[in-house]
C-alpha cells in the first residue's frame, strides 16, 4: 500500500512542481511529470532527513515543501533533456 501512496503523492507533487517550475513546461507528458514527482517525494525525504528532519506530529510541511522544490527542479531538467521546453525551442529558432 505504501507504493500506491508514493505514486499518488508523486503525481500531486509532480503537478505542483510543474506548476512552480519557471518557464513553459506544459509540453512535458504526464508520465514524465509523475516520474519527477515520485523522484521529488523520494529525494525530498532523503534531503529532509540529511539536514536533520525527523518529522513532526501531523503534516510535516517542511518535508513536502522540500519535495515540491526538488520535483520542480526535476521537471525543469526533464523538459530540458527531452527537448520539450518550448522556451528553448523559441530561442533556437532565432
Amino acid at each position: 500500500m505504501e507504493i500506491v501512496g508514493i505514486i499518488i503523492a508523486g503525481l500531486i507533487i509532480g503537478l505542483l512542481g510543474k506548476l512552480i517550475a519557471p518557464g513553459d513546461k506544459d509540453n512535458t507528458p504526464i508520465w514524465l511529470t509523475l516520474l519527477c514527482g515520485v523522484g521529488g517525494v523520494l529525494l525530498g525525504l532523503v534531503v529532509y532527513r540529511a539536514f536533520g528532519g525527523d518529522g513532526s506530529a501531523g503534516i510535516d510541511w517542511t518535508r513536502w515543501i522540500v519535495s515540491i522544490a526538488i520535483a520542480a527542479v526535476l521537471v525543469v531538467i526533464a523538459s530540458t533533456v527531452t527537448g520539450r521546453n518550448s522556451g528553448a525551442r523559441r530561442s533556437a529558432h532565432r
